[in-house]
């Protein structure tokens, strides 16, 4: 089995599998609203000049995250 990483630690192009998202409340609920849940593959595009945010790939569409909302989803490279 894979070790889980916190999602920032991704590099652009790395595919991974999303083992978890503890965020809570108002912040939590938009993640998951994302389609950022348990058991979904993202891949990472690309990111801005000073890192912040992350362009990642998900279920057909391209989305961004800034770095502090990718801390709360854990990861497991695939």
């Amino acid at each position: 089995m894979s070790q889980s990483i916190p999602m920032r630690q991704l590099k652009v192009g790395q595919r991974a599998r999303i083992v978890s998202v503890s965020a809570g409340g108002e912040l939590g609920r938009r993640i998951r609203d994302m389609g950022l849940v348990a058991g979904a593959e993202l891949e990472i595009m690309g990111r801005a000049p000073l890192q912040d945010p992350v362009a990642l790939r998900l279920k057909g569409f391209t989305l961004s995250l800034r770095n502090n909302e990718a801390d709360y989803i854990t990861v497991e490279a695939v």
